[in-house]
Parts: structure tokens; C-alpha cells; sequence
């Protein structure tokens, strides 16, 4: 897809709240020249006073026209996480860059067998990319771990529902629940993921402590470090 031409207008045309704290924004932005699932965009706004804020987002679903969409977590004190969530109203403008990233994509016109862990809000870009195997009707082997603190924090509820997708609960699991709130386990994720294969490429997004020891755990099952791929926030 092309490279970042500068800062866009993107209007916000519809919203949904995913959590209590996590809003999806879904954006039209004039002459998007498209993008990959994994890839983000750039986030400015701008006060009164000139002063300029900026934050990255991953984007939530695969290319659809002039159309973008981003889930947005407030954090605490975030002056753009902030105003995304509780403040910014339908019909109001922010400007974005993007897309931003080549290296954390899955091509669905190149679909290839995937291992897809995320932690917390970290399931985004995981989610852009289900969705975008949903879309191409592709029927490359998808397994999915998505680790979070307690039920309150799942996003794409509804969604998520219809994929096949390890749940692992940290803090609190809902009630029925077999597994015990608690770490994600190195068996967990042989039991629930892909076996190593040259085919094979793993995507871990989240917290970057998360990504570092699952990466790390993901190449001792034996999975090529080259193989792993990687983002992180936090």
C-alpha cells in the first residue's frame, strides 16, 4: 500500500463503545490510498492555542474504500486517548497520517497460516486481520490467543464469538469459565496455536513485557525467530 503522504482530514461517521473505556472510531478520509491489516495510522489534533498532540493507532479493519477505523483505549491522563474516547462528537474532524508499517501485516491477497496472540488492547490489529481473512473468504489455518484481564475488557464481543479464539483470563474469568485466572502458560500456547512451519508466521501485539517473554516463548516451541513478529506499546 502507498506510504504516508502527510496529514488528511478524517471525519468521524459512526461509533461504538467495546468496553466501558474503549471506543471504536470509524473515520472517512478522503483519497485513502488504502492499507494492510497490522499497519496503523498517525493521530493529531490540535488546540485552540496551535498546540499539537499526536498518538499511534492500530487499525481495527481491512481496507474499505474511504473508510478507516481505529479502537481506542482511554488511558489515564492521555490527552489524545482522552479526548478520542469521551470527547471527540459524530461529525467532528482529526487529522491522520498513514499508513504507517510494513513489517506487521498479513496480505490477504498473499494469505498465509497465522499464530495470533494478543494481550489487552493489543487485539486490534489481530482483529483487522480476521476480519480481512473473513473478507477474502481465505481458508489459511488462523489460531488465536487473546489474553486480557477480566471479562469487562473483552473486546469485539459479539464478533469474537463466531472465531475460534483461546480465551486466557489473568485477573477475573466469567463464571463457567474451565480455566483459572492466571499467566498464560508456554503449554497453553503449544496447545493453542500452530505448529512451527515454514508457512507459518506468528503476530504478538501487546504490553511490551507480554511481547517480549510470548515471542520468546513462541521460538522455543520452535518457531524461526524471523518468523515472530512483533508490536508493542506501553
Amino acid at each position: 500500500m502507498s506510504a504516508p503522504r502527510g496529514w488528511r482530514p478524517a471525519e468521524l461517521v459512526a461509533d461504538r463503545f467495546e468496553t466501558a473505556s474503549a471506543r471504536t472510531l470509524r473515520l472517512r478520509v478522503a483519497d485513502w490510498p488504502g492499507h494492510l491489516p497490522g499497519q496503523h495510522i498517525d493521530v493529531r489534533l490540535t488546540a485552540p492555542d496551535g498546540y499539537h498532540a499526536e498518538r499511534s493507532y492500530s487499525l481495527a479493519a481491512p481496507f474499505d474504500g474511504e473508510f478507516v477505523e481505529i479502537t481506542v483505549q482511554r488511558v489515564t491522563d492521555g490527552e489524545v486517548s482522552g479526548y478520542l474516547v469521551d470527547g471527540l462528537p459524530v461529525g467532528a474532524s482529526i487529522e491522520i497520517r498513514g499508513p504507517v508499517g510494513g513489517w506487521f501485516v498479513w496480505d490477504p491477497a498473499r494469505p498465509a497460516p497465522a499464530v495470533l496472540v494478543a494481550g489487552g488492547s493489543g487485539i486490534v490489529p489481530i482483529a483487522a486481520m480476521l476480519r480481512a481473512r473473513r473478507k477474502a473468504m481465505a481458508d489459511s489455518p488462523f489460531r488465536v490467543v487473546y489474553v486480557l484481564r477480566d471479562p469487562g475488557s473483552l473486546f469485539y464481543r459479539d464478533e469474537l464469538a463466531d472465531e475460534e479464539i483461546f480465551l486466557a483470563y489473568t485477573r477475573a474469568a466469567p463464571p463457567g469459565d474451565p480455566r483459572l485466572p492466571g499467566r498464560l502458560t508456554l503449554e497453553e500456547l503449544r496447545e493453542h496455536t500452530l505448529p512451527p512451519g515454514p508457512e507459518v508466521t506468528c503476530y504478538v501485539c501487546g504490553p511490551t513485557g507480554f511481547v517480549e517473554a510470548t515471542a520468546a516463548q513462541l521460538v522455543s516451541l520452535g518457531h524461526a525467530p524471523g518468523a515472530v513478529r512483533t508490536e508493542r506499546f506501553g
